[in-house]
């Protein structure tokens, strides 16, 4: 079973639908006990990083997120989920994040040429950096679907995948049973369902 945290930040129909059309059993929930029941883990986000930040120590879901991923749980976080796993975000000033990930998220703005358009938004292939297992079904090349203003950096021995986007910006990222992943999966397409096919597939490290 992959539980999707449920905290008020997410695309949770289109991803909860995208792992159901891989015959996975999901459930979507704010439940610290149940969640710690699944074989997996995904936290979703869209929006600001305070907003979020916020919104996962209000609940207490920051300690469960970091106790599932201390104890071997495979997780994944998604797009502003993935950013919420380092330790800290310069969005619209500083806020401190999981810290399950070493790392900063800063803006593409300045990082990127000044004729490139912020948000990115649309398709981009993937350069592999080094093996993950969420690479297991796809390959060096394929396209993704970002949607984001902000980037992971001072990360480079987590990162497994870049996109060229005027620089080289950060696409995924793993640290144990810990996985990120900056664009959608769930908007990926074939590419995008074979990455969550890959991570249902993960086990709990021991």
């Amino acid at each position: 079973m992959t539980a999707i945290i449920d905290y008020g930040v997410g695309n949770l129909f289109s991803l909860s639908s995208s792992l159901r059309s891989l015959g996975e059993t999901v459930v979507i929930t704010s439940d610290t006990e149940l969640l710690h029941k699944a074989d997996r883990v995904i936290l979703p986000g869209v929006g600001a990083f305070g907003d979020a930040a916020l919104k996962l120590q209000t609940g207490g879901m920051d300690k469960a997120v970091k106790d599932l991923a201390s104890s071997g749980v495979p997780l994944l976080g998604i797009c502003l989920g993935m950013q919420l796993l380092f330790e800290k975000s310069l969005e619209f000033g500083e806020h401190t994040g999981l810290g399950i990930i070493p790392g900063t998220v800063r803006p593409l703005e300045g990082a990127v040429p000044k004729d490139y358009k912020i948000p990115h938004i649309g398709w981009n292939s993937l350069e592999f950096k080094k093996d993950s297992a969420l690479f297991k079904y796809i390959k060096n090349g394929d396209h993704v679907y970002f949607v984001h203003s902000f980037y992971a950096d001072e990360c480079a021995p987590y990162v497994t995948a870049v996109c060229e986007y005027g620089c080289k910006v950060t696409a995924s990222v793993e640290n144990g049973n810990v996985f990120g992943c900056q664009f959608h999966p769930e908007k990926s397409g074939k590419v995008g369902l074979a990455i969550l096919k890959a991570f249902t597939e993960t086990e709990r490290s021991r």
